[in-house]
């Protein structure tokens, strides 16, 4: 995982995105943030399970599919698989290691 402060990368209302294998930062402070850089880490993990594309055809869909559901952006996000699982085990900074293979399905 590469961790890059590019504020003009990281869309507005995120501190992060991930797109492997690189993490891009808005502000130069949370490369100290443990918690969202362990988040970051989980979508690095589900992106290699997915091999890279399929992850975004998936996440992109899902959004989509999301976005139809509850007509809202915030929360169309908020219910995507991959990003339920991220935040839900943020904190567990032993997570990514203890995680089952394709995990994120449970979170469906």
């Amino acid at each position: 995982m590469f961790v890059l402060v590019i504020k003009y990368l990281t869309p507005k209302g995120f501190r992060g995105l991930t797109l492997y294998p690189f993490v891009f930062l808005k502000d130069k402070s949370d490369k100290e943030n443990v918690v969202l850089l362990n988040h970051e880490r989980i979508h690095i993990r589900q992106q290699i399970e997915l091999l890279v594309v399929p992850f975004y055809v998936w996440y992109s869909l899902e959004y989509l599919v999301r976005f139809i559901q509850y007509k809202d952006r915030n929360l169309a996000y908020r219910n995507i698989s991959f990003e339920r699982e991220a935040y839900q085990n943020e904190k567990n900074l032993h997570y990514v290691k203890q995680r089952s293979f394709w995990r994120f399905i449970n979170y469906l």
